[in-house]
């Protein structure tokens, strides 16, 4: 018997987030198989009419591949998914996770190939502007030990995220919205950070259950060439395999000029990608008051409330300010009390104090409102 939660979360995946119309198609690609939720899901997709395709993969046998894979195979299969890929209307993305770490010993020069061609051809010159998308993950012993919690615990934990109120959530980011598509100038304080940018006349963007779930952001890009300062990260990220801690940026005329971590050469090379890869594509603002630490899952991390997240590479075609990469990587900053705290302040106006908005206009967006 299906977990009725499954149904739950599919539905909205289906109905909400990508908004499935007849005749639309949909492609499902799982990372570790999920046969329940993927059943789920098709059975959510078919009852609206739309026509629904299964990827099945698997994490470590992606490994084998990308470890020997020679740079035809890169771009060949990332030929055959590009055209899957242009065939769809809709997206629907997600892993279950067995290991953070899964692909920790793929040489990086492999990892780049992939990025190169099949995250970056397929994915974010394809899928990200031209499908409607979503991305989540599904519980597992994983990612319960990473939290820290026992699985039963975990999976409450994750349902209560993943299928809280959105709409209620959407309502109370548009003076949020409002307010960052007004400003020009941000400025990012706290321990060791001292970050400075403009974001005028970008838009802000709302991520309210339609692209991701986990969802709960705001996001805007900073104009390229305007940033200047240094932002030290406190929560860890997993990156192609590896646990990246204690990161440190630091910024002139928008380059990255220095990069430190507890792997600094790994992450030079990482930045050393492509050009676009040492610019900011995103700055974004995380909301979500069910997610409180970080659980080393950028999906769940980037939504902490109280937190941001600065992100070198890529920026998205909704909020596109001119830099172009394979890199696109979330790295988060929270700002909360108990992290250390900080401040968020635009055009010299304080906005966030230690994780909690300070403004009248802004405070339904303060955890306790949107539970």
């Amino acid at each position: 018997m299906t977990d009725p939660r499954l149904t739950k979360l599919a539905g909205i995946l289906v109905n909400y987030s990508v908004k499935v119309q007849k005749g639309e198609k949909v492609l499902i690609q799982n990372n570790n198989s999920e046969p329940e939720f993927v059943k789920a899901l098709v059975r959510a997709i078919h009852s609206v009419g739309g026509l629904a395709f299964v990827d099945l993969k698997d994490r470590a046998i992606d490994r084998e591949l990308y470890r020997g894979g020679l740079e035809e195979q890169f771009a060949l299969q990332a030929q055959f998914e590009l055209v899957r890929m242009r065939a769809m209307d809709a997206y629907i993305g997600f892993t279950s996770l067995r290991n953070s770490f899964a692909w920790k010993d793929i040489p990086s020069d492999k990892m780049d190939l992939y990025n190169r061609y099949i995250w970056k051809k397929v994915h974010i010159e394809e899928r990200v502007p031209n499908t409607k998308w979503v991305v989540l993950r599904f519980p597992s012993p994983a990612m319960a030990q990473n939290a820290g919690m026992s699985e039963e615990a975990f999976e409450d934990f994750y349902f209560d995220v993943c299928t809280m109120d959105y709409a209620k959530m959407s309502k109370a980011m548009d003076p949020l919205v409002d307010l960052m598509q007004r400003s020009d100038k941000i400025r990012i304080i706290g321990p060791d950070t001292d970050l400075r940018f403009s974001i005028k006349g970008m838009p802000a963007i709302k991520c309210d259950g339609s692209m991701n779930i986990p969802d709960g952001e705001v996001y805007s890009a900073p104009l390229r060439d305007s940033v200047e300062g240094v932002i030290h990260y406190n929560a860890p990220s997993e990156k192609d395999g590896f646990k990246f801690e204690d990161v440190r940026l630091e910024f002139k005329a928008g380059k990255i000029i220095g990069a430190w971590a507890n792997d600094s050469a790994r992450i030079n090379s990482m930045l050393n990608i492509d050009e676009g890869a040492r610019y900011l594509g995103e700055f974004a603002i995380g909301v979500n008051p069910f997610i409180t630490q970080p659980l080393l899952d950028t999906l769940f991390d980037e939504k902490i409330a109280g937190s941001i997240h600065v992100t070198p590479g890529n920026s998205y075609d909704d909020c596109f300010n001119g830099n172009r990469s394979s890199l696109h990587w979330d790295l988060v900053l929270m700002q909360d009390a108990a992290a250390g705290g900080g401040e968020i302040w635009f055009d010299d106006r304080l906005v966030r104090k230690d994780g909690r908005f300070v403004l009248p206009e802004l405070e339904n967006l303060n955890p306790e409102n949107l539970r």
